[in-house]
């Protein structure tokens, strides 16, 4: 069985068994079970805090971001399963090299907001249309960190594919988001167009940040 891992005060692994089945988690649940355990209350997880020996069963799939400049977020590190779809090592690379050029707007603002809020960001993804290859589907989560420093500029993530992967680097289309906002108790969940319209908008709802999140009670 996976077992999830977190450093307790003393520095000692500790199992996180107890917080999740794990057997048959998807590496994106598995991903976000393991943050989630790592949270001090309502505190966004360090960058620091992150044990490879905790993601052990779903590192092909996950990612380290850092913020380097707004709507900029670049690998630090990135599983093999990444490396795969671009065809090249992705570390350094922007992680909107995934994406379309239509795409990438709303992973910038989407990036921006993760950030900022801060908030857990899960998007559906189709790979662009291709003539010589077939369809592709993907979905990926944003999960919040804190640098040495305190500040929200690092993102643990998980981006799974599955279709025709081929040789040659895999651009994607986001489709939709669903959007927890981890300060506020607030999630969203909107088609990708119109997600990209709010983050452009400038009407200043929700203390300026996304007029077009919709809210919805959760039991957090």
């Amino acid at each position: 069985m996976f077992s999830i891992f977190r450093q307790n005060d003393t520095g000692k692994v500790v199992a996180m068994d107890r917080f999740r089945s794990g057997a048959s988690l998807s590496p994106i649940r598995q991903a976000e079970a393991y943050w989630s355990a790592l949270r001090d209350g309502a505190e966004i997880p360090f960058r620091s805090q992150i044990d490879p020996r905790g993601l052990e069963q779903v590192l092909e799939y996950a990612f380290i971001l850092e913020r380097v400049a707004p709507g900029v977020g670049r690998f630090r590190l990135a599983g093999q399963h990444l490396c795969q779809l671009a065809g090249m090592e992705v570390r350094g690379m922007p992680v909107t090299s995934f994406f379309t050029t239509d795409g990438r707007e709303g992973m910038a603002a989407m990036l921006e907001y993760v950030f900022d809020t801060p908030a857990v960001a899960e998007l559906c993804l189709t790979g662009e249309r291709q003539s010589l290859r077939g369809p592709c589907e993907a979905r990926m989560i944003l999960l919040p960190l804190k640098s040495d420093l305190g500040d929200c500029s690092r993102i643990l993530g998980v981006l799974v594919a599955d279709g025709d992967f081929g040789r040659a680097p895999r651009r994607f289309d986001i489709v939709d988001t669903q959007i927890r906002d981890l300060a506020a108790g607030v999630e969203s969940r909107e088609p990708a167009q119109k997600a990209v319209q709010g983050f452009a908008e400038a009407q200043t709802v929700l203390g300026g940040k996304a007029p077009w999140l919709r809210l919805v009670k959760t039991d957090e």
